[in-house]
Order: C-alpha cells, then structure tokens, then sequence
C-alpha cells in the first residue's frame, strides 16, 4: 500500500477479474475505491476458492483496500443511487470502472448526463458488445493450439486469467492517464478496453501475429521447449524437476560449465560449423540434438550439487513447485514484504500483498483486508452524496440499500 492516488475517488460497478483488479491496484496506491455490489452480492460474490463456511478467498482477494456498499440494482431507485455514485461531484471524483454492458443504465451518455467531465474505464468482452470471458478469448486468438506437448492435439486452456489480467492493469494505466488529461482540459472520457483487443494487440506486440500471417505460419505446440532459444524442463539425479533457460551467451557458458559438457557441445559445434553462443537462435534450432546432452548431465547430478554452482554462475534456473510449496518461498510469499498477514471477512488469517511495486522512497503500508459486503452503506451514502440519517434510514426501510452481510 502506497498513497499516491490518496484522495482519488474511484467508484467500482464490475465483477469477476478485469474491473475488480483494476479497482484493487488504484486502492493499493492510496486511492478510496467504492464497490457497490447487488444486495446479497454479485456473481462473483460467491465464486470458488470457497472457505469451509462458503466465503469465497477469491472475492476477498480482489477486493481489498475496498469500501462496500450494497445497492438493489434491479429497482429504478436503486440504478439512480448507482449513477449519483459514479458520476458524484468532487475535484478528485467522478471516476468509474465498470463492465457493466455499454448500453444501459450506467451508460456513459446517462452518468455524463449527470456530470460531463466524468471518466469511466469499461471493460468489455469482444468490442460489439458481445459477452466473453477470458478463457473464451483464449481459444479464439489461437494460444490454447500451440499449449501443451506436441504428441497430444487436444488444446490446453491455461488456468491463469492472462487477458483479463492485462486488461486489469491496462484499465488502471487508461484511467490514470485520462485523469491527468482532464487536469489539463477538464474533459470526461469514456474508456472501452475489450480482453478481445487486449489479447490480439499482446499477441501482435509478441511477434505471434506476425509470424502466423508474413513469417513461418502459425506456431507449432513444443512442450515446455522455450520458443527461439534454450530451454526446457529437465529432472535431476534425485528427481526434481527443474526449468532451465539459457538466453544470454553468459548464462549458456555457466550452465555447460556446471554440468561438465563444454567439451562435448564444443565438438558439436565443430562438427556443425556454428557457435552456439553466438546466437540464441541456434540453440533453439539445433534444440533436438542438445537436449540428449543435458538430459544425460543432469540425470547425473543431485539438485544440492546443482543449485550452489547455479547461483555463483548466474544460470537461469527454477524448480516446478506446488502452490503450498511456494507458499513457504521466501522469494515469492513467506517474508517477502510486499505481503502481510491480516484477518479476512471470512475469519481467516493469511498472507495478503500490497502493491506489487516497491517504491525505496516511500513508506510501505500494509494491506487492508476487503470489507464486509455492504459495510461502508451509510458511510458512502452520506458522505459522498450528503444523504441525511433519516433518508439512509428510508432507504434502508424500502430494501433499496442494505448493510454489512453477517
């Protein structure tokens, strides 16, 4: 937690992972982000991982650093409460992040209506408006065919959300860049970030696209083969597997020094006319003659062998984990301090990160948990619209709003 974005207002309609991460980041660097959610919760309100007593660890994930309020987004009273939210006065309000369909009650026609220089970032699925997820999006823009290994066709989803992720992050980097806009020309904006431009323009910055419509044609599946260079998978003598990578010509000199090959790569390289460590390229190309070599050295040698000579000579290197064993790495979670252990909504205690960045030059300040659904209501109602305790009251009495879930 950082406080840049202090004193930023952010008002969050959204669900599952784009919007939620969008509003999770600007909330980690200060800004007060307000979800408002329908009374007994949204769709993802109770999406799995689950706790014991049906929480969901994943809505707890996204949400955190976040104030709640629970509105009934099916009757009128409840949509205008909605749009006053997002489209609230304040030098430093009037910004929302929705994916909420472009047309509709919180379209940004209606919430501009209500205040013109209001900047909403909405994420979409295809950009016509049609729904889609990220997995969908996935097996649209080709990445599941060239996933998995090369002697079975079935394609391979990836289990993390990479587009929604990225529109998640893309989102934050919009709106941030439209608030400074405004400072300089007071004009709202409305941004349209659908995961489906947001996968093809990642591919066609990688090369993919390139390569599938002017290059080799589309990519072949290759296992855990890195494409263009040297790497790969291989199992140690006490059989754990490890990734391998040699990019740089350093790091392929250490890694045949470790594992006593440099003879037998040096006499390949005669007999082939080529310097492997000259190009990356050609490690990859000659990939089927060397893998035999590497497979045989490190079928030869223990991981506590490997591992001290790896760190002096800077090879590139990671052992395949379990979650619950990285969960004990003190490079990823156990004692890094982006992370804190806090008490959730759900009752548990666990780690939580902050903002993902370290700025050296600013305190870190720990992460807060997300809050109950509905247990800012009154809070939000009265000090961001200036409702009076008699009209939060009736608003209550009517079932348009509601309080903290027990």
């Amino acid at each position: 937690m950082y406080d840049l974005l202090k004193g930023l207002r952010v008002v969050e309609g959204s669900a599952f992972v784009a919007g939620p991460t969008c509003g999770l980041y600007l909330a980690q660097l200060g800004a007060e982000v307000i979800r408002f959610d329908n009374i007994g919760g949204g769709p993802d309100f109770r999406r799995w991982p689950l706790t014991e007593a049906g929480d969901s660890l994943y809505w707890e994930g996204l949400n955190k650093s976040k104030k709640s309020i629970a509105i009934d987004l099916v009757r009128p009273e409840g949509r205008e409460l909605a749009q006053r939210l997002a489209a609230a006065p304040g030098e430093d309000g009037g910004v929302f992040v929705t994916n909420f369909p472009v047309e509709g009650f919180l379209s940004y026609e209606k919430l501009a209506a209500l205040r013109p220089d209001l900047i909403c970032v909405r994420v979409m699925g295809w950009a016509d408006g049609r729904p889609a997820v990220d997995y969908t999006v996935n097996s649209a823009v080709g990445v599941p065919l060239i996933t998995g290994h090369p002697d079975d066709p079935r394609p391979v989803n990836h289990v993390l959300p990479a587009w929604d992720l990225l529109t998640g992050a893309y989102a934050a980097f919009s709106l941030v860049s439209a608030l400074l806009a405004r400072s300089r020309d007071g004009k709202g904006r409305e941004i349209r970030i659908p995961l489906s431009d947001m996968a093809a323009s990642t591919l066609a910055n990688l090369g993919f696209l390139a390569e599938s419509t002017v290059g080799q044609g589309d990519r072949q599946r290759m296992g855990n083969d890195l494409f263009g260079a040297f790497g790969r998978d291989f199992v140690t003598a006490d059989g754990i597997r490890i990734m391998l990578v040699a990019i740089t010509a350093r790091q392929w000199s250490g890694i045949q020094d470790v594992l006593e090959i440099k003879a037998e790569i040096s006499a390949m390289e005669a007999g082939l006319n080529l310097d492997f460590g000259a190009d990356e390229g050609l490690r990859f190309a000659h990939r089927d003659r060397l893998f035999p070599i590497f497979e045989r050295a490190f079928a030869a040698k223990t991981l506590d062998q490997l591992r001290p000579v790896f760190e002096q000579l800077g090879v590139c290197w990671g052992p395949y984990q379990t979650m619950s064993q990285a969960a004990e790495d003190p490079r990823l979670f156990r004692g890094n301090p982006v992370f804190s252990d806090i008490m959730h909504p759900s009752g548990k205690a666990y780690a939580a990160p902050g903002f993902a960045a370290s700025l050296p030059q600013d305190a870190r300040m720990a992460p807060r948990p997300a809050a109950r659904l509905g247990q800012h209501t009154d809070e939000v109602l009265a000090s961001v619209l200036g409702l009076s305790s008699l009209e939060i009251g009736r608003l209550h009495d009517a079932g348009i709003v509601a309080g903290p879930s027990t």
